[in-house]
């Protein structure tokens, strides 16, 4: 895993099949072009660098294979009576043919290390009820389901990690 801008041809790449999965998974059928584009248009990504925020590409034999954000947040969520800083995970993408090859935790453990570096004490999320893999992918790297902390629109399922 390594850093890279969220607008170069592989993050870009990596970046569209994410809003092609999550899109498609939310309409139930094949997302259009029109839909990713959408997607893609304004997405905030740009602040995804420091010393705001970082963004990472994992790559398996070579090949971009997964993708993530990390963000200081404006909203932190409250745990345990305390709002320490905390950066909030986005973007978060693994090819499906990569899933279950460890990938998903390297890059979690990638973006913590990036988080620290910009000064977080606790990750966060947000998610949906249908993206059952990336649940399950927070849940077996120690992150535990929390109170709503934002109000946007696909958000069903928030998530926090003590660093």
């Amino acid at each position: 895993m390594n850093r890279e801008p969220y607008d170069s041809p592989d993050a870009t790449l990596l970046r569209r099949a994410y809003y092609d999965e999550v899109a498609s998974r939310w309409y139930g059928r094949p997302a259009t072009d029109e839909e990713i584009e959408q997607g893609l248009t304004d997405d905030g990504a740009d602040r995804l660098r420091p010393p705001l925020g970082d963004f990472v590409v994992g790559r398996h034999d070579g090949a971009a294979g997964a993708c993530g954000g990390i963000l200081l947040c404006e909203t932190a969520p409250v745990i345990d009576g305390t709002a320490p800083a905390t950066a909030e995970l986005t973007r978060v993408y693994v090819r499906p043919a990569l899933r279950g090859t460890g990938g998903g935790a390297a890059l979690l453990t990638t973006l913590e290390t990036a988080a620290r570096r910009l000064g977080a004490r606790r990750v966060a999320l947000d998610t949906r009820h249908d993206l059952v893999e990336a649940r399950a992918l927070y849940a077996r790297n120690g992150y535990r389901e929390i109170e709503p902390y934002t109000e946007r629109a696909y958000a069903e399922r928030w998530f926090a990690k003590e660093l």
